[in-house]
């Protein structure tokens, strides 16, 4: 498995799109998320600022655990 950058400086938006589904499995149902059952929101939603540039996924996680962030 090769490791790659998840920055925002070292993707584009369709990469960190990519990433986020990749991630979350969002394409394989909501069982292996648990962000909207948990009071995330939608998955989408919390990761938005990542996908748009604007925030590292580092920085989303931080927030959404001291319970900043919601989708």
């Amino acid at each position: 498995m090769e490791f790659r950058s998840l920055l925002i400086k070292d993707t584009t938006k369709e990469e960190r799109e990519e990433i986020i589904r990749q991630s979350l499995s969002c394409e394989g149902g909501c069982e292996n998320c648990s962000s909207c059952w948990l009071g995330g929101g939608s998955p989408w939603g919390m990761y938005q600022d990542y996908i748009d540039g604007k925030k590292e996924i580092a920085e989303i996680n931080m927030a959404y655990h001291r319970g900043i962030v919601r989708g």
